[in-house]
């Protein structure tokens, strides 16, 4: 569960619409490599706190629902957003314009993270480590939410680190021209990797 913390966060990382491609723009606009990593901060912060607010939901749900059953709801629950997005991978949130300061992109990122449902794609493994906690300090519940929040600290790290890194690249390497030349549809990659998540987690919820 662990290990899937850390390569969702590459994933998301990965991900321009995550974030690295608007501190990519920040950067070169004002002509500072600076500015991108200043950037790249309160972006990773958003996107921890849309993810924190998933792991909330899922320890209120768990004070009332039983594991399995949250299992099964956050699988289907995937499953249906995956397919809203494969069909509508072409649709964003719209902002205000590229003049932003920390809080705005701080707002910017976690509406994009809620919208794209990152959160909810991390629910099955936040579940293994919530459950693997409580297991081991013998159910109580509050091992398993620090163990949640250890985990999207871990994912949160990963992904900056790979945000800095491809956003790096571009900037000394290959600049902006190489993504019109070179790009990849990561929405629609995000889409079926949401379907390909949400079979996995439902698969194990009934397996179990």
């Amino acid at each position: 569960m662990w290990l899937a913390m850390v390569l969702f966060g590459a994933f998301h990382g990965l991900n321009p619409g995550m974030g690295w491609l608007f501190a990519l723009t920040l950067g070169l606009q004002q002509r500072s490599e600076r500015v991108i990593w200043l950037s790249l901060l309160p972006i990773a912060l958003g996107h921890a706190l849309a993810i924190i607010a998933v792991v909330l939901l899922v320890l209120a749900g768990l004070q009332f629902v039983p594991l399995a059953t949250v299992q099964k709801f956050s699988a289907l629950a995937l499953l249906a957003f995956g397919l809203y997005k494969l069909f509508n991978y072409y649709r964003h949130p719209r902002w205000v314009g590229m003049k932003v300061g920390a809080g705005d992109l701080l707002l910017w990122s976690f509406l994009m993270a809620s919208a794209h449902g990152a959160g909810l794609m991390l629910v099955p493994a936040l579940l293994g480590a919530g459950d693997q906690a409580h297991a081991h300090h013998g159910g109580h519940a509050l091992p398993g939410g620090f163990s949640m929040l250890a985990a999207v600290g871990l994912h949160t790290l990963t992904m900056l680190l790979v945000m800095g890194v491809v956003a790096w690249i571009v900037y000394r390497k290959l600049g902006l021209a190489v993504l019109r030349s070179s790009w990849i549809n990561f929405d629609l990659i995000w889409a079926v990797a949401l379907l390909l998540v949400g079979s996995l987690a439902l698969w194990m919820a009934y397996s179990h």
